[in-house]
């Protein structure tokens, strides 16, 4: 009657799995399923690009079907339990459609639809980097020791490069570092990976494909540890950059500092640095100095005013967003 079948989640790594009955508005069925998951009361779903298959809908309608769908469903204040909701695309060409859809949507007045319409925008800018990224192959350089072993016997020989090799294979190690951020490396950390490799004498693999991804680091075992120390500072630094962009996107949905521009008009600062003045205004601390136009401004938190080293003074607002929630 409601036009889905629930069922366990089998082998698949799930919960449950809704069966949708055929329909060709994909928009009422995706609000049908986001209703059943809150009234279930389940913390996430997945969807894929409903009716793009067997019922070859267009790519770009039944993106727009969903994202209205998501977007009508997260604006209603009532949701308690669905927190996640993601749309898992196969078809590489289908991204475009997704991503185009999501931006028409970003005008919307509602405060949520734009932090919903942030998060989304986030997902599919990271699944499109994802997709475009170039399979990586680190150059493997190994300089070759030959060994020439002379003695009395065969058996003198034999027993030297046992000794050896039993030698060699005591001082190899290997290292494996396993992160999800692995996957986001660019080139400029790929070449940091290749001169650890050049420098320290390292075999390092690039394991991008598996899940999670993963950096497998071979070689003496005193170098294996360098490198795998200098690999895991990479991705901490990757995972603060990542804490700190969300904060910050958090704390631009709820305040907005600006500061006054030469025309009058007030301009928003970058996220980021909202994210510090209002740090620093929550931590009660007195001035701090932000950057506008290359110029570095002293801020006064209490009188909102600023003065560069000429003694040029700007003035500051701090804009909440949703006057109930602070």
């Amino acid at each position: 009657q409601n036009g889905f079948i629930t069922t366990q989640g089998g082998n698949l790594l799930c919960s449950k799995i809704i069966h949708l009955v055929h329909n060709n508005d994909v928009r009422s069925q995706i609000s049908k399923v986001l209703n059943e998951c809150e009234l279930r009361m389940y913390r996430s779903v997945a969807f894929p690009a409903i009716g793009t298959g067997q019922a070859r809908q267009s790519p770009s309608k039944v993106a727009g079907d969903m994202l209205d769908a998501i977007v009508e469903f997260a604006s209603r204040g009532s949701v308690q339990h669905l927190k996640k909701i993601k749309i898992v695309i196969f078809q590489t060409n289908m991204l475009k459609d997704f991503y185009e859809g999501m931006k028409k949507r970003e005008g919307s007045d509602l405060s949520r639809r734009e932090s919903w319409m942030s998060l989304l925008k986030a997902f599919f800018r990271c699944k499109s980097q994802a997709t475009e990224k170039k399979k990586v192959i680190l150059e493997k350089k190994v300089d070759l020791a030959t060994f020439q072993i002379c003695g009395e016997s065969q058996e003198n020989v034999d027993a030297a490069e046992s000794w050896i090799e039993d030698l060699i294979l005591k001082e190899q190690f290997e290292n494996t570092i396993s992160d999800e951020l692995i996957a986001n490396f660019d080139d400029s950390q790929i070449d940091v990976l290749a001169d650890l490799q050049r420098r320290k004498h390292v075999t390092i693999q690039l394991e991008n494909k598996l899940s999670p991804p993963c950096i497998k680091i071979s070689g003496i075992s005193r170098d294996v540890y360098f490198v795998s120390v200098e690999v895991q500072k990479m991705v901490q630094k990757m995972k603060d950059t990542e804490e700190e962009r969300s904060k910050a996107e958090l704390v631009y949905n709820l305040v907005e500092w600006r500061y006054s521009a030469s025309n009058g008009k007030f301009v928003a600062f970058d996220k980021l640095t909202n994210m510090q003045l209002e740090d620093a205004k929550l931590a009660k601390t007195q001035h701090l100095t932000v950057r506008i136009n290359k110029n570095k401004y002293k801020v006064d938190l209490n009188t909102l005013q600023g003065k560069d080293d000429k003694g040029k003074t700007i003035i500051f607002q701090r804009v909440p967003k949703n006057e109930g929630k602070l």
